[in-house]
């Protein structure tokens, strides 16, 4: 018989990022735990997505669980009073579609079910190059977490804890688009706006950084517009 493939778990946003991230861990030999949250953003449409993917993928399981990040807002993705930026990302300038502790409450809800399951790797698709300076998608943070994970659970304490696995950390959008193209990643059913309209707006960060890297990849034709 053959030995069982190894457990990870995915937070899986219904982005492209998260959904390469998962495929490259499919193609390393994992079988998948998916993890998406209702938060309150704006943008419900990404969980739509998100459940696509899980079936695309045969993930073995995936919650999706309500974390309501809204109930005090400090982001325009959980405050509709506040309005999506459009005009580009600014250097050293972080954007308010930052959600203040979101990826920090998302990785320990995810140690969590890892744990209870035995997985061996968190699947996380942050990336700290093409986007807008958030606190939350830099490899420092990544690694002061690993170590909380390990002091803040039973099978860290025995040497086994859940490894954050983030593979597109340090690589830029069109990098990221040749993976998700050379894996088949399902582009068409992702979803990257922030705007939380029915249809990619086209002009807010998040759309216009898809679209460019698609455009560069010579995948016009899955760009919003």
């Amino acid at each position: 018989m053959h030995p069982a493939p190894p457990t990870a778990v995915a937070l899986l946003s219904g982005g492209l990022d998260s959904a390469t991230a998962a495929a490259i861990a499919i193609e390393a030999g994992y079988r998948l735990i998916g993890l998406s949250f209702n938060y309150g953003q704006r943008h419900q449409r990404e969980l739509a997505a998100a459940a696509l993917l899980a079936r695309h993928f045969n993930f073995s399981e995936h919650h999706t669980i309500n974390v309501n990040l809204a109930a005090w807002g400090g982001s325009s993705l959980t405050d509709l009073q506040q309005t999506i930026p459009s005009a580009g990302v600014l250097p050293g300038v972080i954007p308010n579609t930052y959600v203040p502790g979101r990826n920090t409450v998302f990785i320990a809800m995810a140690l969590s079910l890892a744990e209870a399951r035995g997985a061996e790797r968190l699947v996380l698709g942050v990336n700290a190059v093409d986007y807008s300076g958030y606190p939350d998608c830099r490899p420092e943070y990544l690694t002061a977490f690993q170590k909380l994970a390990d002091l803040a659970s039973k099978s860290g304490l025995e040497g086994h804890g859940a490894q954050l696995w983030a593979p597109l950390v340090q690589w830029s959008k069109t990098e990221i688009v040749a993976e998700a193209l050379r894996l088949q990643v399902p582009i068409a059913d992702t979803w990257s706006c922030y705007a939380g309209g029915v249809k990619p707006c086209g002009v807010c960060d998040s759309c216009r950084i898809r679209d460019a890297a698609l455009r560069d990849a010579g995948r016009p034709d899955l760009a919003s517009r």
